[in-house]
């Protein structure tokens, strides 16, 4: 700042720290104030490699690309091959990730359901069990098999078209999640066995088993509960994608879903959303090699899971090896959450359309993750539908497009040679050449 006493130094303008921001300066106030950690849902709002950070390289002389209007790019995949009596078939490979009844209202699952099943793909239950509706709705319904157990009971695993054991979730891998109070009406009290409005909070793991080897275990359980005929899923963080790979197939597995870190939540501590697990982007191509070198990719799927957004996040997700991906936060701004046209309701809870990660405490505008009556009203679950099965329509669509442009017939037959790299850490990560270049970061190559 200017000294008063020497006025021909030029006056400077106050820097912030990079260090203690405004926002961090806020937190440390709001901790001091009351004793207690912050909660909230969505996924990391820090920057961290992703999808942008890689472009495809179309065709031209070397590669002949596809005529879109002409020529078929296939989008249909099978989960579930390797074991399963009846394997999932898709016709696109955009999956609906778990998300409770309880952290969404029951219109909200049924209109998931609906934009599922016009999709002609799966959607998951999430904690909390399977409500009628989903289950209605849903032509191919994936069952959450969570620490937990809310909602869990045999009757309705052998309903399930698929059975998704979760070991961990890409927002909080090694933490459990959390349903305030407001939120536990009759309805959800009732099917979690929970007194109604008594704030909850999820196991971090699983109570009947300790490690890898009672994973085993409890896969062949789930098996002869459904006759072997339905697919057994394990979802894991993304920690260490290798290692965990390799224990979920060992352990019995037909399909691995691995969720990066840019994954939402309803709710969990501010704290694991930002500084727990690894970016989705970093955790594929480790899982794939654990796939490769067990010599079992493709017989065994792979779902990716975190902060898949459009086609071309699915067109890369699977150039690097995924079967198919699973979507959460976008289905939900799908149907209509965080709309603008809600802006003065989100006005006055103190937030913005599309900053509103507070569903934890069930005041959505837009209906969806609430289970107040007034507000869940608001939301016509058909209408949701609709909206859900356009947005995966366009998804399919821009993935079919990038994939023809780089000569491709099926979305599965895109590589990691149709990718290069706008970073050096996304390139390290994803294992392609940074752009311009042949140099991949950690090998020799050349860097011409």
């Amino acid at each position: 700042m200017r000294n008063d006493k020497s006025p021909n130094i030029p006056r400077t303008e106050p820097i912030m720290s990079a260090t203690f921001t405004p926002a961090v300066n806020a937190e440390i106030r709001r901790a001091a104030a009351t004793g207690i950690y912050d909660i909230r849902g969505g996924g990391a709002k820090r920057r961290v490699p992703h999808f942008d950070d890689l472009l495809f390289l179309g065709a031209s002389m070397s590669r002949y690309p596809l005529e879109g209007y002409r020529e078929r790019c296939n989008t249909s995949v099978s989960l579930g091959t390797r074991y399963a009596q009846n394997p999932i078939e898709l016709d696109i490979p955009i999956t609906i990730a778990g998300m409770s009844f309880g952290a969404l209202s029951g219109p909200a699952k049924e209109a998931l359901g609906r934009g599922a099943l016009a999709a002609g793909t799966s959607t998951t239950t999430g904690d909390g069990g399977m409500t009628p509706e989903e289950r209605d709705q849903s032509s191919k319904l994936v069952y959450q098999y969570l620490p937990s157990r809310y909602g869990m009971n045999p009757d309705d695993l052998r309903k399930a078209d698929a059975i998704e054991m979760v070991v961990g979730q890409g927002a909080k891998p090694g933490g459990g999640g959390m349903l305030l109070g407001q939120k536990i009406s009759d309805r959800v009290a009732e099917m979690r066995t929970l007194p109604k409005g008594i704030d909850q909070r999820s196991a971090c793991r699983h109570p009947d088993w300790t490690g890898p080897d009672d994973l085993e275990i409890k896969i062949l359980e789930l098996r002869e509960i459904t006759g072997w005929k339905v697919p057994i899923y394990v979802k894991v963080g993304a920690t260490r994608p290798y290692f965990d790979t390799t224990l979920a197939v060992k352990a019995g597995a037909d399909v691995v879903v691995i969720d990066g870190m840019q994954g939402g939540t309803a709710a969990t501590q501010d704290v694991f959303i930002e500084h727990v697990g690894l970016p989705t982007l970093a955790c594929i191509r480790p899982a794939v090699k654990a796939l490769q070198d067990l010599g079992l990719h493709r017989e065994v799927q792979l779902v990716v899971s975190g902060g898949i957004r459009n086609g071309a996040d699915v067109a890369k997700a699977m150039a690097l090896g995924a079967d198919a991906v699973a979507i959460g936060t976008a289905a939900l701004i799908a149907l209509g959450d965080n709309d603008p046209k809600w802006e003065a309701d989100y006005q006055k809870l103190g937030t913005t359309a599309g900053a509103y990660d507070d569903w934890h405490e069930g005041q959505d505008p837009a209906g969806i993750t609430t289970q107040d009556p007034d507000l869940m009203a608001r939301f016509d679950p058909v209408e949701g539908g609709r909206r859900l099965r356009n947005y995966l329509k366009v998804m399919t669509l821009e993935a079919q497009t990038i994939a023809r442009a780089c000569g491709k017939n099926d979305l599965r037959n895109l590589e990691p040679e149709d990718l290069c790299a706008l970073t050096i850490e996304a390139a390290a990560m994803a294992g392609v050449p940074l752009a311009g270049t042949s140099w991949v970061p950690g090998t020799s190559g050349d860097i011409t």
